[in-house]
């Protein structure tokens, strides 16, 4: 059953999220979504409050450029100081952002080196005045994205959800994993479901969803919407796809030579969000093979994609692995 999700003072008609993607979740990308699936929000790629408050406009476009044709929008932020943090709220409120997000799981020793992304987990004192800094200066709905201790809960786990629901945010998305767990590790659904337990405030989870199967086993969480991670790459439908078969109806799939046509726009977007065809297409090679999802020569198609640097090379390459 697909229900409303309330996140402060905003309602949304379903209870799904896209959620954001280090690397892929910029305009092109989520202006397919849209296309194809009609999500709660959908997420940006995670950007440093430094960034936009000391690099030019031009050198955020990646970040903060949305796509007319793209629905609700949250911009994740990653900070490790309230005044930096609340500057940054103020800017992206001005840009347009429906939601503001802060990133305390982000597990890449590069920001966790920084004071920034899971390392807040475990300065609660610092997490709290981060979180009131967003507050004061936004009148969007903010969340928390955290990660979940993986053992410890009723001690780490409580002290988080606390600070949290103190602080004033007005909901969380918990990934189901701890900082040191790949995805290899499931999704810990039990520790969700003690932040749904703990907090007055809605809880989005997030974790291993692909399919309804695992889509139903999230929300026996408890949790008020469900976030679509990596699932969703390769496959802007997925939501729709979801969406149709919650309601007991068959979804029809495109077919590969749509889907051939969807990432060939996909790249081509990106060259001209990016202003460089040769970075857009190597970026190109990290989200493939993702939509290459059940093609059967799809290790020597992602194997072909490796090689290519310019799109006419790779246009050749879809053909001779899509259309042939």
């Amino acid at each position: 059953m697909i229900k409303p999700l309330i996140l402060g003072n905003k309602t949304f008609p379903t209870h799904l999220v896209q959620g954001p993607l280090a690397g892929i979740s910029c305009a092109p990308f989520r202006r397919l979504i849209w296309r194809y699936s009609q999500p709660a929000y959908t997420c940006t790629e995670m950007l440093s409050s430094k960034t936009l408050i000391h690099k030019p406009l031009a050198a955020q476009q990646r970040f903060i450029k949305k796509d007319p044709a793209e629905g609700p929008l949250c911009f994740q932020l990653s900070a490790n100081n309230p005044e930096e943090l609340a500057e940054a709220t103020r800017r992206v409120t001005d840009y347009g952002a429906d939601l503001i997000d802060l990133n305390c799981g982000c597990p890449v020793k590069k920001i966790r080196s920084k004071g920034a992304g899971s390392s807040l987990l475990t300065k609660p004192t610092e997490l709290y005045r981060l979180i009131l800094a967003m507050k004061q200066n936004t009148h969007c709905p903010v969340s928390i994205k955290i990660r979940v201790e993986g053992g410890s809960r009723d001690t780490f786990n409580a002290e988080v959800a606390r600070v949290i629901q103190e602080a004033g945010a007005d909901f969380v998305v918990v990934h189901g994993r701890h900082w040191t767990e790949h995805y290899e590790t499931p999704c810990h659904h039990d520790e969700i479901q003690f932040f749904v337990e703990q907090l007055k405030i809605p809880v989005i989870g997030n974790g291993d969803i692909s399919c309804l199967a695992s889509f139903n086993k999230m929300l026996a969480t408890g949790c008020a919407g469900v976030m679509i991670g990596r699932a969703g790459v390769g496959q802007p439908w997925l939501i729709n796809k979801l969406m149709t078969e919650m309601q007991g109806e068959v979804f029809s799939p495109p077919s590969w030579e749509e889907i051939n046509e969807v990432f060939l726009e996909h790249v081509q977007e990106l060259i001209e969000l990016l202003g460089n065809e040769k970075f857009a297409v190597l970026q190109a090679r990290t989200f493939a093979k993702y939509y290459a999802r059940g093609l059967p020569a799809r290790l020597d198609f992602s194997a072909a994609v490796n090689q290519v640097e310019d799109m006419v090379t790779l246009r050749k390459v879809c053909r001779d692995y899509w259309l042939s």
